[in-house]
């Protein structure tokens, strides 16, 4: 799935022959999955149709300040409810009028005013004639434009509308796009790194079906790996059973049933990892044989020996390079004093701590609590939250670290 998808396009369309690519670039994020809203200089309309743009966008399409209702009613266009609504603005085609008056500020347009209003970062790729990309005062435009923190997305080479062969087409759509998506990610504070997050409980078999096990619904590890993917991490996520699922192509996941088979899956990936966030509830014990037959009910009591299963994190932490580790301690008494001791034991960079004494977190819940404490046994409290900004917490506290 793209980094775009879920996020607001605001397109600015300003009136160049290049207009006619609009229609592409609006398919192009819709199927990236983000949303796209377009606004028009009164002039492109003569290029490209409103109905189309609206049409593909399955948005109203925006060239006025005001609509006109009926006789007697118009409609306000807010341009600065639009600039507000954008997580990301491009103007494509950018002409050499629009670039002059964006860079110097004036204001004659619903598509100037949006662009004066945004808060968002602003993209720009410029169209028009070889003779008039290459005049001083366009290049003074473009340099002025990227000072204020505009992205330039430069033209191609090529066949001009004037019959002419030079710099001043409009890049293609798909490289539009990409471009956004790159210059997104490169941006990002995980970008390149390799994240391992495990997830979920693990089923310790009995015999062919009856298995132990423990509640946890993974959420809390999916939302991790969620958060990661949208900081541009490359993400491995390696989940005990779950109803849970993931969403994007940055999350490879590696399903898994027993403790056994989550310690293999760990250690086969963790030597290539940047960061590693252990939030499995991986059973400590399993039965030490394990029936191929259903074992019959043939007395009031049974009895199963258990032995243990691999300390998986602690045996991370020893092998720990340059690793971030992070753990995770689920506690009933004495909690910080507990949860310490294991962040030193298992030579860990940062413990996440929940408490079943707190209403709200644990298994099976759409929010949690969570203490973190990290190697030099700094407390840090949260307030009851939903898992989505759990997750964004632990990766708050990681980026602190690792970026210091």
């Amino acid at each position: 799935m793209s980094i775009l998808s879920g996020k607001n396009i605001l397109l600015g369309v300003s009136a160049g022959i290049a207009a006619y690519k609009t229609a592409s670039l609006v398919r192009l994020f819709i199927k990236a999955g983000a949303q796209v809203k377009v606004v028009m200089t009164p002039a492109s309309i003569d290029f490209v149709t409103p109905l189309t743009l609206s049409t593909l966008s399955q948005n109203p399409v925006y060239s006025t300040f005001f609509d006109k209702k009926d006789e007697e009613t118009e409609e306000w266009n807010s341009h600065v409810e639009l600039g507000l609504w954008a997580d990301y603005m491009l103007v494509a085609p950018a002409t050499a009028n629009t670039l002059s008056k964006m860079a110097n500020g004036v204001c004659d347009n619903l598509l100037l005013a949006t662009y004066l209003s945004a808060k968002c970062k602003v993209y720009f790729a410029p169209t028009m004639d070889l003779d008039m990309y290459q005049h001083p005062t366009t290049k003074s435009n473009i340099e002025k434009l990227q000072k204020f923190g505009n992205v330039f997305i430069a033209p191609s080479s090529g066949f001009l509308a004037s019959g002419l062969t030079g710099e001043g087409r409009m890049e293609e759509p798909e490289n539009i796009v990409s471009f956004i998506e790159n210059e997104i990610m490169n941006g990002l504070p995980l970008f390149k790194k390799k994240v391992l997050i495990t997830a979920g409980p693990t089923y310790e078999a009995i015999d062919p079906v009856r298995f132990i096990g423990n509640h946890s619904s993974g959420k809390m590890g999916f939302e991790l790996a969620k958060t990661a993917a949208s900081l541009g991490a490359e993400v491995y996520l390696i989940s005990g059973p779950s109803h849970e699922v993931v969403t994007t192509s940055a999350i490879k996941r590696i399903d898994v049933v027993s403790a056994e088979e989550m310690n293999n899956a760990v250690h086969t990936y963790y030597k290539d990892m940047d960061i590693a966030i252990l939030s499995a509830a991986v059973a400590d014990y399993k039965p030490k044989n394990i029936s191929d037959q259903k074992i019959k009910k043939s007395s009031d009591s049974m009895t199963i020996e258990l032995v243990k299963t691999h300390d998986i994190l602690a045996s991370l932490g020893k092998e720990k390079k340059h690793q971030f580790l992070v753990g995770f301690a689920l506690e009933t008494n004495n909690e910080i004093e507990n949860a310490k001791l294991k962040l030193q034991k298992k030579n860990l960079d940062l413990i996440v701590l929940n408490s079943l004494q707190d209403k709200g977190a644990g298994f099976k819940t759409e929010t949690n609590k969570v203490t973190l404490i990290d190697k030099l046994n700094n407390v840090t409290e949260f307030s009851l939250k939903s898992k989505e900004e759990v997750a964004a917490d632990i990766f708050n506290e990681i980026a602190k670290t690792i970026h210091a």
